[in-house]
């Protein structure tokens, strides 16, 4: 019989390498399991618990803290020790009251500590959108998830407000809308992916040229100093209009 599915191990040389392990102390690391964020954009949980965070020394010890049902991803008890994090999701242990979002830095992914009143919303960027039946709108968003939106006329839909790559802010975990932020002039964002991952401030200039998909628009970014980075559409994340929704790390900026 031939083989079935891909592989379900991982060998640490060709793991992501933002992920903060020893490349040839051993020979295998926790392979992520499929869910909300693909392998090279994701954090699994034993590496949260054991390489970042430090509450666990071994893979053992990790798996042993996940399964009692103490580390929450976006407000949800996860279980699974080699369950997917990625951006902007919220990872908070209970038992030491302490929250952190997962962030865009120029090393890849960090966990930046947050209030537990911060911990209480999420921001999704909406990947794609499509109308279905009974009168909803469906919105896609970064982590996998979806969102229905009720119109009274799908053909006119005056209720739906949303575009691509804009971002909504959710409440965590039962995700109802609170805040909506456009794609747009002046809109505060942060650069996910490419040489200026991590960098942040407004959007100077989106340039949409004819015959090229949206997503690889050209977009200026300007910080706080003056310094000017361009990438595409795709990897920019709102994440304010007049200021940041979230608290950033203050590292992210000058690196």
């Amino acid at each position: 019989m031939g083989k079935k599915g891909g592989s379900t191990v991982l060998k640490r040389k060709p793991a992501p390498r933002f992920w903060p392990i020893h490349r040839k102390e051993f020979a295998w690391v926790v392979k992520p399991s499929p869910g909300p964020h693909s392998l090279e954009e994701c954090l699994p949980l034993t590496i949260i618990l054991r390489d970042v965070l430090g509450v666990a020394k071994t893979k053992k010890e990790a798996k042993i803290i996940a399964s009692q049902g103490k580390i929450q991803v976006d407000g949800k008890i996860r279980r699974e020790d080699d369950f997917p994090v990625g951006i902007m999701d919220v990872v908070s242990l209970q038992d030491l009251d302490k929250h952190f979002r997962v962030l865009p830095s120029h090393k890849g992914l960090l966990l930046h500590p947050i209030t537990k009143e911060e911990a209480n919303f999420k921001l999704c960027r909406i990947e794609n959108k499509r109308i279905v039946k009974n009168g909803h709108v469906q919105l896609n968003f970064h982590d996998g998830s979806n969102l229905l939106v009720k119109v009274a006329d799908p053909k006119n839909p005056q209720e739906d407000v949303y575009d691509t790559f804009d971002t909504v802010k959710l409440s965590l975990p039962d995700k109802q809308v609170l805040g909506h932020v456009k794609i747009k002039e002046n809109a505060f964002v942060i650069i996910t992916s490419g040489k200026n991952i991590g960098k942040r401030g407004r959007i100077i200039k989106i340039e949409e040229a004819k015959g090229k998909k949206r997503k690889d628009a050209i977009v200026t970014v300007e910080d706080e100093k003056k310094n000017r980075y361009q990438t595409i559409l795709k990897f920019v994340f709102a994440i304010g209009e007049t200021q940041p929704l979230i608290s950033m790390p203050e590292a992210t900026q000058n690196v």
